[in-house]
């Protein structure tokens, strides 16, 4: 008998034992979601604001890029008036066979 009252309180110990193993296995399976949910929210933040940035940057060269379309695009027109200025029948001559080749494309 005494045998099996050694074995009882052991029984008993070892599941005291598991009982506490799993209490902290809880615990830390806690604490890590919790972490893991603190670093994802981290993360996002530093990929949305790397995004916000990128997003800026295109902006700000899209808009000097458009600047300098514009820019070209006025000293285009400026040498234009020039030329028609220049020589009026040869830049109504130009104008007039440019007109007569897209008709005839249009057609087609």
């Amino acid at each position: 008998m005494a045998a099996t009252a050694g074995k009882t309180a052991s029984e008993g110990r070892a599941s005291a034992d598991l009982e506490a193993d799993i209490k902290q296995l809880k615990a830390d399976i806690e604490k890590l979601t919790k972490q893991l949910a603190k670093t994802s929210e981290h993360g996002y933040g530093t990929a949305r604001r790397a995004a916000t940035e990128g997003v800026e940057q295109l902006r700000a060269q899209g808009e000097a890029a458009f600047d300098s379309l514009r820019s070209n695009a006025k000293d285009i027109e400026a040498q234009m008036m020039a030329s028609v200025r220049e020589k009026p029948v040869t830049s109504l001559a130009i104008a007039a066979g440019v007109g007569f080749l897209f008709a005839l494309l249009a057609r087609r």
